[in-house]
């Protein structure tokens, strides 16, 4: 396994491209399940987490073809990023998502509604991902069951199959959490293809659900309030494959700028949507940091004085729980006492001990952390716990005294493309190492 050595005290300048997202790739890929013809989709980020899904797809029938980068940009600091993917589905009659595969992924939960819909038949591993809490599937086989699928556990399977087609009706998607972002994409792909219409009430609002539905249109899919609470969906006989782009990875951005800020650097940003952002954009000005849009580019430097803040996690338009980790790092810095309360997955603090040892203090309270500002934070040999601690753990390297060392990186390869060469074009001391 691999570590990361990060010396840390260099503030961070220049430009980096952010990379198209994680989080609505996962479940675009597996929308594409349902398409005929090809379908080519342009930003799909080169992560550990996608090359699974890749595999995923192509035992459930799929030719999968990544291309050469289509152009190189010259003004942009570090790698260059991969070009589009192909997506052609060659055989329809393989319906089984392995264990080997879906462990190390939740997102592979999103094959079942394509492949109820298209298939009628299912039969996918309980899925697993980070140890961030805990994360039920029973809101998507809900909302297929009530468009018509019959559902039983097997062997550690879900399988579940449709008699004839999928029909629309009208359903509530809400959970003791909130919405599900990854329950509302598979049953609005399931329901592209069912009978008649349905209407989702209770929908998650996220730009990832924006984007696959956008997707799901150019294949020919008829959608409307997609991005509200209310979707309707008014079923097609087929899909077609199409060409669509993936929208820029708002975590990944959102990082960026905490590292722009924890560095007091100077970052510009490529490829961004603000608009995905305000929460955050928000919280981050009130610490200090100064940010200004151009078009799809953001500019980020810092005050040297940090404002400490309150903030509690929220399902969007509200502070993502994916950035929790990384705003924590910056506040360890801040100058008072902030209040950080995570109400998406109230035991998503496994990163709290790690910035303790770095010299951080601070204290946990149910699903709540008090966070003491200190002066420097100090190197130490940390361990990442899940993909978005692994980036705060990155964060607080960049600015402490000393050498760190991030080990089990393999969870930060989940969700960030070529992080390390990524920030060492700006300045950081970041290099990756073989784990003894």
């Amino acid at each position: 396994m691999d570590s990361f050595l990060i010396r840390g005290g260099n503030r961070l300048k220049g430009t980096i491209e952010i990379s198209g997202s994680k989080n609505s790739a996962l479940p675009i890929l597996a929308a594409c399940l349902m398409a005929e013809g090809k379908t080519t989709l342009k930003g799909v980020p080169r992560l550990s987490d996608i090359d699974s899904m890749s595999k995923l797809i192509g035992e459930l029938g799929c030719h999968v073809y990544r291309h050469d980068p289509d152009e190189v940009d010259r003004s942009v600091d570090g790698p260059v990023l991969d070009g589009p993917l192909d997506i052609t589905v060659t055989d329809e009659s393989l319906c089984e998502a392995r264990y080997d595969i879906v462990k190390t992924m939740r997102a592979s939960i999103c094959v079942l509604g394509p492949l109820l819909a298209k298939r009628g038949k299912a039969i996918v591993s309980i899925p697993g991902g980070c140890a961030i809490g805990d994360r039920p599937v029973d809101l998507h086989v809900r909302g297929l069951q009530k468009l018509g699928a019959q559902f039983r556990t097997e062997n550690g399977n879900i399988v579940g199959e449709v008699r004839g087609r999928l029909k629309g009706c009208h359903m509530y998607l809400g959970g003791a959490q909130g919405p599900t972002v990854l329950g509302t994409i598979n049953v609005m792909c399931a329901a592209a293809l069912a009978e008649g219409e349905t209407v989702l009430v209770g929908a998650a609002c996220e730009p990832e659900v924006l984007d696959c539905a956008e997707l799901l249109i150019k294949m020919g899919a008829k959608i409307k309030g997609h991005g509200t609470p209310e979707i309707r969906i008014e079923g097609v006989d087929k899909l077609t494959g199409c060409e669509h782009r993936i929208i820029p990875d708002r975590i990944e951005c959102g990082t960026f700028m905490i590292a722009a800020a924890i560095t007091n650097g100077e970052l510009e940003l490529r490829h961004c949507n603000l608009d995905h952002l305000i929460a955050v954009t928000d919280r981050l000005e009130e610490v200090g940091v100064h940010i200004e849009r151009q078009n799809g580019t953001v500019f980020v430097s810092s005050s040297r004085r940090l404002t400490p803040v309150e903030m509690t996690t929220q399902p969007y338009p509200g502070f993502p729980t994916d950035l929790q980790a990384q705003l924590m790092a910056l506040l360890c810095l801040a100058d008072g006492i902030s209040v950080v309360t995570e109400r998406i997955f109230p035991d998503r603090f496994l990163h709290v001990g790690e910035l303790n040892r770095m010299g951080g203090r601070v204290r946990k309270e149910g699903a709540t952390a008090i966070v003491q500002g200190v002066k420097e934070m100090q190197g130490a040999s940390v361990m990442a716990s899940d993909l978005r601690a692994s980036a705060g753990l990155v964060l607080a390297g960049l600015v402490a005294k000393g050498t760190t060392r991030i080990d089990r990186i393999y969870h930060i390869d989940r969700g960030y493309e070529k992080i390390e060469q990524k920030l060492s074009a700006v300045g950081a001391q970041i290099e990756r190492v073989k784990e003894k």
